[in-house]
């Protein structure tokens, strides 16, 4: 089998061909945009080959389509290339990472990071597009925020959807004039909101039309945003094998520091995609204020009173994503009197 090693680029990727033994067969260039078509030509031509490719913004859809032609296909983390050769010695250019990458494949069986589908790296853009109309709602109303304590004028609380009301009511009530660049600030942030309701409507969408979220959904907690970003991180279900190795790729579960007989235990250890275990949390927030008291928020209650509520509320977060996991591999639906009379054999069973 033939290793194709590319170096993508955003316009141009240069490529290295080894042969099995390692000998280069081929060094050239070819334009990211017809990478497929040149992959198809290698596959009718030289047959099944290796694809090697680094993490990068094109890494997955350039993985997808190898794939696609009937390819194996390996996308190695760019942390780890440094450690097969990539800028060895301060001397870094396009063909020798590729060289170095292709010679790596000959090697060693490279490890792969999981390939995301289409359908998960659409879903992935549509909550990253959310997020950052969110952040830049944020950050202007910071803004208008440090003007105003510069003013020495203080506004009721409320929402951040009720913000630019809130401070039109304030300065006319002090009939202080709204100066023309904080104006366009408030123009901006109502823009902004509109913005968000149809990115909320869009996902609520998303969300109702596809039958495994409608099942997460029924988890307290869980709404269309939470269930839309797991099923984008997680993608296949059948990666992990135990609640807890998904719980341990989020990042939701104790680190560790131990040598010898010293043994420390540590806070999360926050690895993994980030805006999934935030979503998780806020999801546990939400299930902790529900009138009904589910019964994992009857437990993440009883270690608020011994741990205090903030690590109730992660340990409840960490609880939802293992729940989470068995209704997608299950594909059942959350039964809170069902956890409720498994809890109360277990407990009798321990009398």
């Amino acid at each position: 089998m033939d290793h194709i090693a590319i170096d993508l680029g955003g316009r141009k990727s240069q490529i290295c061909i080894r042969s099995s033994e390692g000998e280069i067969v081929e060094e050239k260039r070819v334009r990211t945009d017809a990478l497929s078509a040149y992959l198809l030509w290698q596959r009718e031509h030289r047959g099944k080959c290796r694809v090697i490719v680094e993490t990068c913004a094109e890494a997955f859809a350039v993985a997808n389509q190898a794939l696609t032609i009937g390819h194996e296909v390996r996308v190695v983390p760019a942390t780890l290339a440094p450690s097969l050769g990539v800028g060895a010695r301060r001397l870094k250019t396009d063909a020798r990472d590729a060289r170095a990458i292709s010679l790596a494949s000959c090697r060693i069986d490279l490890g792969s990071v999981h390939i995301p589908s289409s359908r998960a790296r659409e879903l992935k853009s549509i909550c990253g597009t959310r997020d950052n109309l969110l952040s830049s709602r944020t950050q202007q109303i910071n803004t208008v925020r440090g003007w105003l304590r510069g003013e020495l004028t203080a506004i009721e609380t409320g929402t951040a959807e009720s913000f630019t009301a809130r401070v039109r009511y304030t300065l006319g009530e002090l009939k202080q004039e709204i100066p023309r660049h904080i104006e366009r600030q408030l123009k901006a942030i109502d823009a902004l909101s509109l913005l968000i309701v149809e990115a909320d409507k869009d996902l609520k969408e998303i969300a109702g039309k596809d039958e495994q979220c409608r099942r997460l959904m029924t988890v307290p907690g869980v709404g269309p945003v939470t269930a839309v970003r797991f099923i984008a991180a997680i993608d296949e279900i059948s990666r992990f094998k135990t609640a807890h190795d998904l719980e341990s790729y989020i990042g939701l579960v104790p680190g560790e520091s131990s040598s010898s007989e010293s043994k420390h235990r540590l806070s999360i250890t926050k690895a993994g995609n980030a805006a999934l275990r935030r979503t998780l949390v806020q999801a546990a927030w939400a299930a902790h204020r529900c009138r009904n008291k589910p019964p994992m928020v009857a437990w993440a209650e009883n270690v608020s009173s011994r741990r205090g509520k903030k690590i109730a509320v992660v340990a409840l977060a960490r609880k939802m994503a293992g729940i989470l996991f068995a209704l997608w591999r299950d594909g059942s639906v959350y039964n809170g009197n069902k956890a409720t009379m498994m809890r109360e054999e277990i407990l009798k069973a321990a009398a």
